[in-house]
């Protein structure tokens, strides 16, 4: 786990040394274990790492330069199969002189070229400089766990793990307002927008290629392809305890201290199961409680805990943890209506003290349809709709502010900006990609490349890597990620029941209270609170004339928004986070 930045200008007008330097400094935090900056001002390029050593500590420094001089490689994560790849080079005459996963991508680009990035399992964002082509790799692993920015501008291509590192080149603060529309709607800023115009994600499975012609992308993985396959229920129970096994097995690779996020939920306890399979000491678990047992999970977490004979450490924290807002958004560069990010952030905190990676259980509830939501949704009568009202239900299922309401909440003058409202582009193509898969499917999918890099994997990277910590999800392993979409929908939502057929495969481990116990979000009773502890904050925060001064919202609009809330009529805690999250964002942000 690191951070990665550098840029290529066809122009040949080359950054400076500081700004490369100002680059990484801004991003410390990602790697505190050391510098690593390649630059070739002659040519205007330069690759740059800050390193948090987890694998090969002590000769795992970045760049990566092969023995020719003539391909330069950093990267932002991890190869969980790096063993295996190492035996296979070596064999293939092209021998790894350190231990480092780093190392096997460069041997890898230097056999097979950029198609060998097809035999990565991990978690990464890659830059590759190779000087024959006079070309620059950016890559992307396959759901966006970790992430990748550029900005094209005036034939230099910017790239960095994180926005504030861009803006350090660039200084380019210009407001997206198209996404601000895509954030009221959803909630999170969908990628490839950011709320910096300009600067875009490198799509998760993806891969740009830079040279003085200008910037390609392509595709070189995508969950839309993959092939639904017939098995019965045992046989799928086989196939998914095998393959979860072996993703936590090598996710346990490591050079430093190590354990697991444990709240007690059906994802953690099964990951915490398995790891205490794999590993002849105690797992080290980390959770955090609160006073109140509505959003307390720490007695479950307890009782994994103790199943599996685990190191637990367990903290009780105030539940008011917005203080912590301000900070959370910094680090995400972006807003978001997420409060579980603060929550999110103690754990790490807490986890932080003693190791240097985490096992965690994201990505199952998106993977095998964990949400309420999807429960909720998935009635009898939408298998009656249409293929157009089925899509047209469900973008409304997962958004905040429909497209009406945004008219009221917007300003006429960013509405002049912005043009149309809706975004049913923004789903439409990946309604056209998962065209053969079941409903259930196709709404997983949606969410898989949406929610997932778009928010819900923000959340563990941004908040582990604010204190250094690195999180690792073997439910993201390519392996169970096709695994799931070869499955039937049928079989993760099933009368109502979320996680069907994962769950009857994980309850031997376990155990059924854990397994079926009802799903508890980690989060806080924020809207309570914006009746009273929060509600100067709310007032300042929504309708100052600093905030007012934005111009960018119908305030009349807000101010009844905040007073039907506060009045007992309607419970708009998520559309009041939201606002205040923009809000929080400009303060830190535009008005730096």
């Amino acid at each position: 786990m690191c951070g990665i930045f550098g840029y290529f200008d066809g122009q040949s007008q080359r950054l400076s040394a500081s700004a490369l330097h100002s680059m990484g400094e801004v991003i410390r935090y990602r790697g505190p274990d050391g510098y690593g900056c390649y630059h070739d001002a002659e040519k205007a390029v330069a690759l740059g790492n800050r390193r948090l050593a987890i694998i090969d500590v002590e000769h795992g420094q970045q760049p990566f330069i092969s023995a020719d001089g003539k391909v330069i490689v950093v990267q932002n994560g991890e190869i969980f199969n790096h063993l295996e790849l190492a035996k296979e080079l070596l064999i293939d005459g092209y021998p790894c002189q350190t231990h480092c996963d780093t190392e096997v991508i460069l041997r890898l680009y230097e056999r097979d070229g950029i198609s060998g990035i097809s035999k990565l399992n991990g978690m990464f964002a890659i830059a590759i400089y190779d000087k024959e082509l006079e070309a620059v790799y950016l890559v992307r692993d396959r759901i966006g766990e970790k992430p990748f920015y550029f900005l094209n501008e005036n034939g230099r291509v910017v790239f960095a793990s994180e926005i504030k590192s861009i803006l350090q080149a660039s200084g380019r603060r210009e407001f997206n307002s198209e996404a601000l529309n895509q954030f009221l709607a959803f909630n999170y800023v969908p990628p490839p927008l950011t709320m910096f115009k300009g600067i875009e994600h490198v799509m998760p499975g993806h891969w740009l290629k830079i040279t003085q012609q200008g910037v390609e992308q392509k595709c070189w993985w995508d969950l839309a392809q993959v092939s639904r396959k017939e098995h019965s229920e045992s046989e799928w129970i086989a196939l998914f305890n095998e393959t979860l096994d072996d993703a936590v097995r090598i996710r346990l690779r490591s050079d430093v201290p190590f354990g697991a996020f444990l709240s007690g939920g059906v994802d953690s306890s099964s990951v915490v199961g398995l790891m205490s399979k794999h590993m002849d000491q105690p797992v080290n678990t980390f959770c955090i409680g609160f006073d109140d047992p509505k959003y307390d999970e720490s007695l479950y977490a307890q009782k994994a805990a103790d199943r599996f004979g685990t190191q637990h450490v367990m903290e009780k924290v105030e539940p008011n943890l917005i203080d912590l807002w301000p900070m959370a958004t910094y680090h995400c560069d972006q807003p978001h209506g997420d409060v579980s990010f603060l929550p999110t952030y103690k754990v790490a905190c807490l986890a932080a003290k003693q190791v240097k990676m985490v096992l965690t259980g994201d990505g199952a509830d998106e993977l095998f349809a964990g949400y309420d939501k999807y429960r909720h949704f998935f009635t009898p009568e939408i298998d009656q709709q249409t293929d157009e009202v089925f899509q047209k239900r469900y973008l409304e299922n997962i958004s905040l502010f429909q497209v009406e309401q945004r008219s009221e909440l917007l300003s006429p003058e960013l509405k002049s900006k912005i043009g149309p409202l809706e975004v049913d582009s923004v789903v439409e193509r990946l309604y056209l990609r998962s065209a053969d898969m079941d409903r259930v499917n196709q709404a997983l999918y949606i969410d898989m490349m949406l929610l997932l890099p778009g928010n819900n994997l923000v959340k563990p990277d941004r908040m582990g890597m604010a204190v250094s910590l690195e999180n690792r999800a073997p439910f993201l392993d390519y392996r169970m990620m096709e695994l799931a979409f070869s499955m039937p929908g049928d079989l993760k939502l099933q009368n109502g029941e979320t996680k069907y057929i994962y769950k009857k495969a994980v309850a031997p481990l376990i155990g059924k209270g854990l397994a079926y116990r009802k799903k508890q979000m980690f989060t806080v009773p924020i809207g309570e609170w914006f009746k009273s502890d929060l509600k100067a904050l709310c007032q300042e925060l929504l309708l100052s004339d600093r905030t007012q001064a934005r111009g960018l919202f119908n305030y009349d609009y807000v101010a009844a928004l905040l007073e039907n809330h506060n009045n007992g009529s309607g419970n708009n805690t998520r559309e009041i986070r939201a606002l205040m999250a923009v809000e929080i964002w400009a303060r830190s942000f535009e008005d730096e």
